[in-house]
C-alpha cells in the first residue's frame, strides 16, 4: 500500500496580510510555542476566506505556525467559532440556551426560519444567510439574542428582527 503525503506551503496559500496578522498574534508567545499562536491564526485564515475553514488553508495554518495538520483540525472541529463548509454572508448564531429559551428564542427561530427559508445548521440557495443555534452568548439578561458577525442583537422580537435583516444590503 502507498501512502501519499501532500506538503501545503503557508505561503503558497495564505496571502502575506494573513500571514502578517497571525504572526502578530504568535510573536507574543516564546519562539518554541509559536503554536500556541492556534486559535487566532485560525480565526484570521477564517476572516480572509469568507468565513469558513478549508482544509488545505488549515493545512497552511499548520505549516506556518510549525504544527502537525492533525493538531490544527483536532482544534477546528472542536471549536464552535471555526466553520469547516462555507457560510453565507451574514451568519445568524441564535442563542437557545435557559434564559433565551425563557424569554422566546423559539419564536425567534421559527420566525427567522420562515423568512430566510432555511432550518437551524441550514444556508440560504442564496448563499446570504447562514442560521446557527448557539449554546450560550452570555447576554442573559438582554434575551433573546442573537450574533451577526461581531455584533450582538439583544431583546428580540420577530419585529425587531425584521428590522434588522431589512437593514442588511
Amino acid at each position: 500500500m502507498n501512502t501519499v503525503v501532500l506538503t501545503v506551503k503557508a505561503s503558497d496559500v495564505l496571502a502575506e496580510k494573513t500571514r502578517c496578522e497571525i504572526d502578530q498574534w504568535a510573536v507574543k508567545y516564546p519562539p518554541e510555542q509559536r503554536q500556541s499562536a492556534v486559535l487566532p491564526a485560525l480565526l484570521i485564515a477564517q476572516e480572509h476566506n469568507n468565513g469558513w475553514l478549508s482544509r488545505e488553508l488549515m493545512d497552511a495554518v499548520a505549516d506556518h505556525l510549525g504544527m502537525s495538520s492533525v493538531s490544527v483540525y483536532e482544534v477546528a472541529t472542536f471549536y464552535s467559532m471555526y466553520e469547516l463548509e462555507p457560510v453565507g454572508k451574514y451568519k445568524i448564531e441564535i442563542c437557545t440556551n435557559i434564559s433565551c429559551a425563557l424569554s422566546g428564542c423559539e419564536k425567534i427561530v421559527k420566525h427567522l426560519e420562515k423568512r430566510l427559508g432555511v432550518g437551524l445548521g441550514e444556508t440560504s440557495a442564496d448563499g446570504k444567510f447562514t442560521l446557527k443555534e448557539a449554546e450560550c452568548l452570555g447576554a442573559c439578561a438582554s434575551a433573546p439574542m442573537f450574533q451577526m458577525g461581531k455584533r450582538y442583537y439583544e431583546n428580540l422580537t420577530p419585529e425587531k428582527v425584521d428590522e434588522i435583516l431589512d437593514q442588511l444590503d
